[in-house]
């Protein structure tokens, strides 16, 4: 059975304080009529009903966070989820190996995906 959107945000809040504590709630309690709804949203979906989903541990969770926030190079977000990381008991040690495992997925596939394509795009217009 699928939880309500209530029980999914009250699960999401506590969720999002057990990982962040009180200053990842503040964008939380402090959004205006605009904000709330982007607000609602992260704490009912992502945390009140994906985060808190019981196949992955909140370690896993946080690690794979992390790895996918060097990828979208996004990091404002990557601090916050390093915060959160330690707390859901990833190690300094361990999150130094996620940046460095993602550094070369995220940096050499990328690379070469696209010096391919701007070959191939040099090649089509003569200009190889």
């Amino acid at each position: 059975m699928t939880e309500s959107p209530k029980d999914a945000g009250q699960k999401g809040r506590e969720l999002r304080e057990e990982i962040f504590g009180p200053e990842g709630m503040k964008s939380l309690i402090n959004a205006d009529d605009f904000q709330m709804p982007l607000q609602d949203a992260v704490t009912r979906i992502c945390f009140g009903e994906v985060w808190s989903r019981p196949q992955l541990s909140l370690k896993i969770r946080s690690m794979l966070t992390v790895a996918v926030l060097v990828g979208m190079s996004k990091p404002d977000q990557l601090k916050h989820h390093v915060k959160g990381a330690i707390k859901n008991g990833v190690t300094k040690e361990e999150i130094r190996e996620i940046l460095l495992h993602a550094a070369l997925y995220y940096g050499l596939p990328a690379a070469s995906d696209s010096w391919r394509q701007a070959t191939a795009a040099l090649k089509e217009i003569d200009a190889y």
